[in-house]
């Protein structure tokens, strides 16, 4: 075994045959089983390596070479209740057998029941979980018991069961346990990528050295966050022969959904939908993209898709969700998401869509049940962290919005959006050093919805620091991507009384011309301009051009060039103070919240 590698290769070598040997196994071994899902994503990417032929197939007589002939009519009875989903009746025809497939259908059977009853029960009041915990300990007890005699699929039943009773650290040593003995079982996988909560964790995994890691921590980065690193991984298996996998493009039009390159992303998912029209995984995502465009038509065309194919499926009732939440009825958005939920609780989609819905609805205690069921779910999204502090902000409760959009930040250090909301929350708990520090690090870390330098230099000009709130709205006023900000008429405003003030008049006036562009700074402009000429009337010819001695170096580098040129870019000098530690520390919360 080995620590996995965080970065990706440039080129890897895999022998395709061996992966097709390999995914063929898998598939009769998952299947055998009722791993569905497993033996779903393996087949597709068999599917994918159609054209890389191999001469030799796995005899057939090995599905059930592991089951003693006394057991296989009750093993063949199991599987046929356990694929209708009658996972009682299954497990009661498999509870004295010993074959290992048998017993491992027989303990799934158990784990199935019990989750199927949980969810069933989900919604009703006052419904205990006591049933479904019991059979979850009695599972634990029996892999504690057989400890010595369990193969990789009952290890990824054991590493399920702890992760369900919160017993994170013994289910990380469990599963990769079980990718070690059964590497093709994604399933496992999957979970241990859930598991590794940061960039270190994922680090610090003992892994198999199998062609399946490569499919591991791709998979890995695009939960974590980690965009670059995932859209490499995926790229370079693409390279090695997969590049016909619809798995690989859905997961490579996530990854650039959350870097935020919509249109790279809505070009691969359209891509997607012609090659495999049929597919409804990651149409949430699909949807949410056409969302984000505003392209209500196709949304409704995609809505007026999914339920032709399958009305009852989460990724469904998320489309349709979008599609009503596009059209501002955020009630009937409710509904459709209400519905993905009670159809997979584990949903963490639906969650977060479903607290975004009741903000829009101002219902803030609603969206924080929402999305602290999303963390419950992914504790690793930045989303639902996020959410949760918009939501105490609309109640005014700033300390407990300043936690969590912290713990945002730390999840996506490279979105400015929540390093703006924390200098927000700090900003209206008088913690101005703090404020400083997140506004400086959203410009610097590229400044999405361009706010960052505004709200820098109205704190700048709060805090009675003239010179400094000069720079920053000089760099403002420099990005051509503020050329259509709200913003930028105050800032223009400031700039020709501040250069008015220093008697620099050709830039006070190039400023005063730029108020008269804007209604809201007009008559501030003209009268600008007015103080400008009377300045220039009472100026001497023999004027003195030195420039005041206060005046900051940003300021000095704009104001030696003619304002008729463009202005060159200067760098915005970073906070003359020095903030507390960016990091909140960890409070306990008030009970009743």
């Amino acid at each position: 075994m080995q620590p996995l590698s965080m970065h990706p290769k440039s080129d890897i070598q895999i022998d395709l045959t061996q992966v097709r040997i390999d995914i063929l196994q898998g598939i009769r071994e998952c299947n055998s089983r009722g791993l569905v899902q497993t033996t779903k994503w393996l087949a597709e990417l068999n599917y994918a390596l159609r054209d890389h032929k191999i001469t030799s197939e796995e005899p057939s007589e090995s599905l059930n070479e592991d089951i003693t002939p006394e057991e296989k009519d009750a093993y063949t009875l199991a599987k046929c209740y356990f694929d209708c989903q009658e996972y009682d009746r299954a497990a009661h025809f498999l509870e004295n057998c010993t074959s290992s497939k048998c017993v491992f259908l027989h303990k799934y059977s158990l784990y199935m029941s019990s989750e199927k009853k949980r969810l069933d029960n989900a919604t009703d009041l006052g419904t205990e979980n006591s049933e479904s915990n019991q059979v979850l300990l009695d599972l634990l007890s029996f892999f504690k018991t057989n400890s010595n005699n369990l193969d990789g699929y009952l290890l990824y039943l054991e590493g399920v069961v702890l992760k369900k009773l919160d017993l994170r650290s013994q289910a990380v040593t469990v599963l990769q346990a079980s990718v070690q003995a059964a590497p093709t079982l994604w399933a496992a996988w999957i979970e241990l990528a859930g598991l590794a909560n940061e960039y270190e964790a994922l680090d610090s995994l003992q892994l198999p050295k199998h062609w399946m890691m490569y499919f591991f921590a791709a998979h890995a980065f695009v939960e974590l966050k980690l965009s670059e690193q995932a859209l490499e991984a995926y790229m370079v298996l693409a390279a090695a022969g997969f590049e016909k996998s619809t798995y690989i493009t859905a997961q490579m039009a996530i990854a650039h959904h959350d870097r935020r390159d919509v249109d790279s992303s809505l070009a691969l998912f359209r891509l997607l939908y012609e090659n495999d029209p049929y597919r409804l995984d990651n149409w949430d995502v699909y949807s949410h993209l056409l969302y984000l465009k505003e392209k209500r038509m196709e949304l409704a065309n995609l809505a007026q898709r999914a339920v032709s194919i399958d009305k009852y499926r989460v990724e469904t009732c998320c489309v349709i969700g979008n599609y009503y939440s596009l059209r501002c009825e955020h009630q009937k958005a409710v509904i459709y998401f209400q519905r993905a939920l009670s159809l997979d609780p584990q949903y963490l989609s639906a969650w977060i869509l479903m607290g975004h819905e009741f903000i829009e609805l101002q219902n803030s205690n609603a969206a924080i049940q929402c999305y602290r069921q999303a963390i419950d779910v992914n504790r690793n999204d930045y989303r639902a962290w996020n959410g949760l502090g918009q939501a105490y902000e609309i109640l005014g409760l700033n300390s407990y919005c300043i936690y969590y959009y912290s713990r945002a930040a730390q999840l996506k250090p490279d979105d400015s959006r929540m390093l703006v909301s924390l200098g927000e929350a700090y900003e209206k708990m008088e913690k101005i050093p703090n404020a400083l520090k997140c506004y400086y690090k959203a410009h610097s870390t590229g400044d999405i919805e361009g706010m960052a330098l505004f709200k820098l230099a109205k704190l700048y000009e709060r805090s009675n620091m003239p010179n400094s709130a000069a720079a920053a709205y000089t760099a403002a006023c420099q990005d051509p991507a503020n050329s259509g900000s709200k913003e930028l008429p105050a800032a223009q405003r400031y700039l020709a009384q501040y250069y008015l003030r220093f008697s620099l008049l050709d830039h006070a006036a190039h400023y005063a011309y730029k108020c008269l562009e804007h209604e809201s700074t007009k008559e501030a402009g003209k009268n600008i301009l007015k103080m400008v000429s009377e300045k220039r009337l009472a100026a001497s010819s023999s004027q003195s051009s030195d420039l005041p001695e206060d005046l900051p170096e940003a300021i000095k580098n704009v104001s030696t060039v003619s304002i008729t040129q463009d202005i060159p870019k200067t760098p915005l000098p970073s906070p003359n103070v020095t903030p507390e530690n960016f990091s909140t520390p960890v409070f306990t919360r008030k009970n009743k919240l």
